[in-house]
């Protein structure tokens, strides 16, 4: 796939992505180790815990997000204008690259033995059964895989590979992007980094072969996200794992 622009200055640190990883981080950080401090915090604005715990989350991804875009603005349309001379390509790639994705997480699953749901998957999965669809896509499906999109591919590889070879770039995004969806209670254990694996394979994958494409791996990453979206809401509350 071919790039109308390439230019070097695209890919250099910047001082707005330092400080959207440092906005990840601090935010990360502070949710870890005192994380029932904010859900006091919030619960006195919000009476609801679902409604709190929503709030938490938007606030985190969009004070990182305005960060990503105002960073990555130049990359973001050039991206689009590279998809756009090819419509048809976006538009049969992205599914077929979804398909791949749970191809290979089904054979990881296999090969780790039974898929453990991770404590990330499961507070998603609570928020989206007490959180209406019109509140939870727009941070799951748009503002999530945005700043995922722009952390783990634009800059761990996109910017990165400029200082070291890209194939280290690519496994540091892929086990960096895994681990991220799994630590907690649960800690890494592979049954439950099996999933986030496959996915991030697949994304770093597309990425690279897109000629670090952000939109496209962006594409990719919330149609998976819609769809688990779209499933989660389709079924019966007392059917999802506990």
């Amino acid at each position: 796939m071919g790039t109308l622009s390439t230019k070097a200055s695209l890919y250099r640190f910047t001082a707005l992505d330092a400080i959207a990883v440092a906005v990840y981080l601090g935010f990360t950080l502070y949710f870890t180790f005192a994380g029932e401090s904010v859900e006091r915090l919030m619960l006195q604005v919000f009476p609801q815990p679902a409604t709190a715990s929503y709030a938490v989350n938007a606030i985190f991804y969009t004070g990182v997000g305005i960060f990503a875009v105002a960073s990555a603005w130049r990359v973001i349309g050039r991206d689009l204008k590279i998809l756009g001379t090819r419509p048809w390509f976006t538009l049969g790639m992205v599914p077929l690259a979804i398909v791949v994705m749970l191809i290979l997480t089904a054979l990881l699953v296999a090969a780790f033995g039974t898929a453990q749901s991770s404590e990330n998957q499961l507070g998603i999965q609570g928020l989206l059964q007490q959180v209406p669809a019109w509140l939870m896509v727009p941070l799951l499906v748009i503002l999530g895989p945005f700043v995922e999109e722009y952390l783990f591919r634009h800059l761990l590889i996109g910017k990165l590979s400029r200082y070291l070879n890209i194939w280290v770039c690519c496994a540091v995004s892929v086990v960096v992007f895994a681990s991220i969806h799994v630590v907690g209670r649960e800690g890494l254990v592979l049954s439950a980094l099996a999933p986030y694996l496959g996915m991030a394979v697949v994304l770093v994958a597309v990425y690279v072969w897109t000629g670090k494409n952000l939109m496209f791996s962006y594409f990719v990453h919330a149609a998976k996200n819609l769809m688990a979206v779209v499933l989660i809401y389709a079924i019966p509350p007392e059917l999802l794992p506990n």
